[in-house]
């Protein structure tokens, strides 16, 4: 039995399983399509003969649209069940899908990358109707493996250019829709309803107001975890569509090998997602986002360092040498970083049932659609920053700044939060963060045993 198994074991019953694995599938289907644009962008940008501030705008529209629906379609699943959202959002998102391939103009591409950006939402969907199938001490690795659904993004940029090359991208796109159209179809006939909505409909549970489901918005550590997330997802998610043009441009690779090194990148880190739920399950979320911040910002330092050349004045003359990153040195970077990232997704989402259990839509779909933001805005930036500065490695100074941002907020928040309950110790409410400190030895062990 591997570890996420023996985790999940805690469980009894097959629908947990059943609902889990063919969420995980279902969502994996719609990630595929999510990042579709990353390569067929590519050609559009040939046909339409655009700049790199129009692919950036190109690529990132349906992550505007599946980050913004994001916590529009929490609330609804927490309302009226995952089962039948994901169904019926799958269902209506092929339709968009397909319309892309009779698209002619960069207007008409854009309106019907909107429309197609729904399939990102499908993630608040699946956390609100997983989370309801397990116990708090398995939510973390249960939402871990649905979240290895990204592995979407790899199947993406590693089939799609084969695809295109095969069969043109019109009919790729036409593929994909047919295929998500039947996903949604089989999801809805091979799932059942998640426990909660099934007492609702019972009625021996009552539902939520609007007002109570958004009352959590109100503090300020959900936004905290939004920032998280807007750099493990985000930046993620921008740069798996970012990465075939960066590829292409800074080294001189054809498509295919862009496509190939990129799903380098994204099936590591979409691998990888369910490991960092069941890590986040035992030795704590806070841990695992110290881990994933510190490492993300050193290679992030390092991929930004443009080449360079140097000229040393030396005592019988000049002394000229030059600095880079070499492909084989760019590639095991991005999927070092790939892999922090994605078990930090895992553990932003740890937080979420443990301090929100009966708002897990509302505040997972509010952090989702954050994250989602930053797959819109950041390739956009990455655009806008390559037209100003010429610097192909300025992407990555400014994932440098963000993740130091959010490092440095978390470890404010935290030290602040340690102090003042520290100052009372007697009175220490049962919040997971400060357990252990009311114990013998508690204030000094419990700046390393703190979980979140």
């Amino acid at each position: 039995m591997t570890s996420a198994a023996s985790a999940l074991s805690g469980q009894t019953g097959a629908a947990p399983y059943r609902a889990l694995a063919f969420s995980t599938i279902a969502f994996t289907i719609c990630f595929a399509v999510w990042t579709l644009f990353s390569i067929i962008g590519v050609k559009i940008k040939q046909e339409l003969g655009l700049d790199d501030s129009e692919f950036g705008l190109l690529v990132a529209t349906p992550v505007l649209t599946g980050a913004l629906s994001r916590f529009f379609l929490g609330l609804i699943s927490d309302k009226f069940g995952g089962r039948r959202v994901f169904a019926l959002l799958m269902l209506l998102t092929a339709i968009a899908v397909y319309s892309v391939s009779t698209a002619s103009s960069l207007n008409m591409f854009l309106l019907a990358a909107l429309g197609l950006g729904f399939a990102g939402g499908s993630f608040a969907v699946g956390v609100s109707y997983v989370s309801k199938w397990f116990d708090r001490s398995h939510q973390g690795t249960a939402l871990g493996v649905f979240g290895a659904g990204t592995i979407g993004t790899a199947i993406t940029t590693f089939g799609a250019p084969l695809l295109v090359n095969a069969m043109g991208w019109r009919d790729t796109v036409r593929l994909y829709a047919v295929i998500l159209a039947v996903g949604g179809v089989l999801f809805y006939l091979l799932t059942k309803d998640d426990p909660v909505t099934s007492a609702r409909s019972s009625g021996t549970v009552k539902a939520k107001g609007i007002k109570d489901q958004l009352a959590p918005l109100a503090k300020l550590q959900v936004w905290r975890f939004s920032l998280y997330y807007f750099f493990v997802f985000g930046a993620f998610v921008a740069l798996a569509s970012w990465l075939p043009r960066y590829y292409m441009g800074m080294y001189g690779l054809t498509l295919a090998k862009a496509g190939l090194l990129t799903t380098a990148f994204a099936l590591p880190a979409a691998a990888f997602r369910a490991l960092g739920g069941w890590v986040a399950d035992r030795i704590g979320a806070r841990t695992v986002m110290y881990l994933t911040f510190t490492v993300s910002s050193i290679a992030c330092f390092a991929l930004s360092y443009p080449a360079t050349d140097y000229v040393v004045h030396g005592i019988k003359g000049p002394i000229a040498f030059s600095f880079g990153i070499t492909l084989s040195s760019f590639v095991i970077l991005t999927v070092v970083l790939g892999f922090f990232m994605a078990i930090g997704m895992a553990a932003v989402y740890k937080h979420i049932p443990v301090y929100y259990p009966e708002h897990v839509g509302a505040v997972g779909g509010l952090v989702g659609a954050i994250g989602g933001l930053g797959g819109f805005f950041l390739p956009i930036a990455f655009g806008v920053m390559n037209d100003l500065t010429g610097v192909w490695t300025s992407c990555f100074m400014l994932l440098f700044a963000l993740v130091s941002l959010a490092l440095l907020w978390m470890h404010g928040a935290i030290r602040l939060m340690e102090r003042s309950k520290i100052r009372a110790l007697g009175t220490l409410p049962a919040l997971p963060e400060m357990a252990g400190l009311d114990r013998p030895n508690g204030i000094l062990a419990g700046h390393d045993r703190v979980r979140s």
